[in-house]
């Protein structure tokens, strides 16, 4: 297993493996041509970027069977999904702000995050496991009353797309079975999500492969895999808000109103 992610020191940028609190550098492109250094650097010395730059976050609705329960909602028979604007990307430790244009709930959601690694388009799913690259951490932020403030229009891009609305981070872990992993929430030292990825409608690469016969998935490219029961809203003057998947990492962020 490898921990991948991007950082920013003395201006310039670059990419590596994080192991034990220390960054291997890297060369290269992280989803092609790459090779070590020979360089390092502690963790403390830099600052943590997004894990990569994708073209579309790909966002699902209704992907567990918990939550679909809870709101008395079928299965889908094939994914749900939205696209998050670029412009919405936030990477570990930067600040969630609330929007001036909005007054109303702000809620949390921590999911699975799927990163593309090769360029894909009508693949099958057992191909489609070879064109992921890894899983990271994600906060799908959502701004809850505007979805349904228009009757006529269900408004899930624009309420998911303010700027810093789309976290992600802090790295892609690779080479490891998503479907052991536990999505766990925690909002101001308090446990609000814990659910397992194996509760999925649509599993990973079965993810992929679906949504490449409607686009190309490109390399950084990043799908949410949706999330869980105990999803709630950010109500403090100032909130901690963190997402851990054991195996892949906590990412860690302030929500200020």
């Amino acid at each position: 297993m490898a921990h991948w992610l991007r950082f920013e020191r003395d201006g310039r940028r670059g990419f590596g493996t994080l192991r034990d609190g220390v960054i291997e550098i890297f060369g290269g492109d992280m989803f092609g041509d790459r090779a070590p250094t020979k360089e390092s650097v502690p963790l403390s010395a830099v600052s943590v970027r997004t894990p990569c730059d994708p073209s579309k976050m790909i966002c699902l609705w209704n992907n567990f069977r918990a939550l679909a329960a809870k709101l008395r909602s079928q299965p889908p028979d094939e994914p749900l999904y939205l696209l998050k604007a670029p412009s919405a990307f936030l990477g570990q430790g930067e600040t969630i702000r609330r929007p001036k244009s909005y007054g109303g709930k702000v809620v949390y959601e921590g999911e699975l995050g799927i990163v593309i690694g090769k360029r894909c388009f009508e693949i099958g799913e057992d191909d489609a496991r070879g064109h992921i690259f890894g899983y990271t951490c994600i906060n799908d932020v959502t701004a809850a009353e505007i979805i349904g403030k228009d009757p006529t229009f269900a408004q899930w891009t624009r309420a998911k797309s303010f700027n810093g609305f789309g976290v992600f981070g802090p790295v892609i872990a690779t080479d490891l079975d998503p479907m052991g992993l536990r999505i766990k929430t925690v909002l101001n030292g308090e446990v609000r999500q814990d659910y397992p990825v194996s509760d999925m409608v649509f599993p990973p690469a079965k993810l992929v492969s679906l949504i490449s016969r409607d686009m190309t998935l490109l390399p950084g490219d990043v799908i949410a895999c949706g999330t869980s029961i105990g999803v709630g809203a950010m109500k403090e003057p100032s909130n901690t808000v963190e997402v851990t998947i054991d195996g892949v990492g906590t990412l860690r962020n302030i929500f200020q109103q």
